[in-house]
């Protein structure tokens, strides 16, 4: 019997579960195993960095499919604005997905004393409850569930009623709302307008703060090949006077992504070299796009640059970055609200504080 494996499915979740592995005696460090799912974002470019960290036990690489792979389950999501009949073809849809998502399930996650999943909205929260195998969820990103709560926007109408369903395993719901998740961990439980019993407050600031030179210098050997070389190159450009543009791979569409980006630099970063940090999710070539601007190579958690010495940036620009709160490298942070998108795409499709 293994002890745990965490289920990572973007950078953030990987840079969150070393935090919490360090946080442990040094004695237990490669007592864990961590999967890397592909569904959605590359992060098998991880896999032999954290082989060679000696931090995990096993290092895997997870096939989750999104149920978009299989069409046969179109049918189901389909909204036909009767309740019974919506619910009849929920309860088809979750028993469905989790069998066709079992041959690619290549774990066995039964033989863990705890497995720890990151975003359990993904197939992997169906399957473990459909195979009745208990888990620990763990907020996806820093206080996301203040931008967006899925488990209630995703539910919204007769939530209630759907949560006790979920609470039999007759239909799923993330975030806590399913039978066989003990508890899910968050960062801070005041900013959150929905609060569940199953809520474990774990703030993840002080995992930050509790990690010595070696333990950051491992981190930044896991997300980036040569760190001293991106000091070096970046330091002379990042020098105080510069503003740094995360973008983010919303809205789908990647001309108005485009424009956003065009916008941001002409509306907010006047006369300031412009150095952009590409989601690791947004495949733009912002090189291109802004030849006049420094585009960062490389996909990591903007985070890890607070352990750079030397980086440090007038403005840090953003539109709804979760990870905004957590960076010490700037001397102003701006997050220009979901509300920004409103001009570039349909309200709809981001304004989720509406649940």
């Amino acid at each position: 019997m293994r002890e745990r494996i965490y289920v990572c499915h973007t950078f953030y979740n990987v840079y969150v579960t070393l935090l919490k592995e360090f946080a442990l005696p040094k004695a237990r460090l490669g007592e864990a195993d961590i999967a890397l799912s592909t569904i959605s974002s590359d992060l098998s470019v991880l896999k032999k960095r954290l082989e060679a960290s000696g931090i995990f036990g096993h290092v895997y690489l997870l096939d989750e499919k999104k149920d978009s792979a299989f069409p046969e389950l179109a049918k189901y999501k389909k909204s036909y604005h009767n309740i019974l009949r919506h619910l009849w073809n929920r309860i088809i849809y979750t028993k469905k997905l989790a069998r066709l998502e079992a041959p690619y399930m290549t774990i066995d996650f039964k033989k863990y004393k705890d497995v720890y999943v990151y975003c359990d909205s993904d197939p992997i929260g169906y399957y473990l409850n459909a195979k009745h195998i208990y888990y620990h969820a763990l907020e996806d990103g820093l206080d996301c569930l203040k931008y967006l709560d899925g488990a209630h926007y995703d539910n919204r109408g007769h939530f209630k009623l759907k949560a006790f369903l979920s609470s039999l395993n007759v239909i799923f719901i993330q975030n806590g709302y399913g039978k066989y998740c003990l508890d899910m961990e968050i960062n801070d439980l005041s900013c959150l307008r929905h609060t569940c019993p199953k809520y474990k407050v774990v703030p993840r600031k002080p995992l930050e703060l509790g990690l010595d030179s070696a333990q950051k210098r491992r981190i930044l050997q896991i997300f980036m090949e040569d760190a001293d070389s991106f000091v070096r190159e970046l330091g002379e450009k990042a020098d105080g006077d510069c503003i740094l543009f995360l973008t983010q791979p919303h809205p789908q569409s990647e001309e108005a992504r485009k424009q956003i980006c065009h916008d941001i630099i002409r509306d907010y970063c006047q006369g300031a070299h412009v150095i952009i940090k590409p989601h690791p999710r947004d495949l733009i070539d912002y090189g291109s796009l802004r030849p006049d601007c420094t585009v960062i190579r490389g996909k990591f958690p903007v985070e890890v640059l607070n352990f750079l010495e030397g980086i440090h940036f007038k403005k840090v620009i953003s539109i709804a970055t979760t990870a905004l709160d957590t960076i010490d490298f700037a001397d102003e942070k701006i997050n220009l609200g979901d509300t920004f998108w409103d001009n570039y795409e349909d309200p709809e499709n981001h304004n989720w504080r509406t649940v």
